[in-house]
């Protein structure tokens, strides 16, 4: 496998971003409408790109086979099991949500799984 770097846009990253999380991609498609221009989902299933092998401020790379995507596709990653298997640690937890939308919104759940750390 080859490594690839790949230079991200937006910064700040994701802060639970690690080594060794594994990296995907979904083919992003655009409708353009006459009362609407914005990002519509895809259809189709992640694609794997591979291992992530190192974080730098603006870029990641990632040991991968010749997996081409464009620079518009939505990156994402998930976490090694064998090494992430349990839940959230600890007595308090912070969110802090945020809908940029001018259109309405409702949120109708949010869960976790908090195991006391201290126990």
């Amino acid at each position: 496998m080859a490594l690839k770097n790949i230079v991200l846009n937006n910064i700040p990253q994701n802060t639970s971003l690690q080594v060794g999380d594994i990296a995907y991609y979904v083919k992003n498609v655009t409708s353009h409408t006459s009362t609407n221009t914005g990002v519509m989902g895809s259809n189709e299933a992640p694609v794997k790109l591979g291992k992530i092998t190192k974080i730098r401020t603006n870029s990641i790379t990632v040991e991968t086979n010749d997996v081409l995507f464009a620079i518009d596709d939505f990156l994402m990653f998930s976490k090694d099991k064998s090494v992430n298997n349990s839940s959230l640690l600890g007595y308090y937890a912070e969110i802090k949500l945020a809908n940029n939308s001018t259109e309405k919104a409702e949120l109708f759940s949010i869960g976790s799984e908090v195991t006391p750390s201290s126990k």
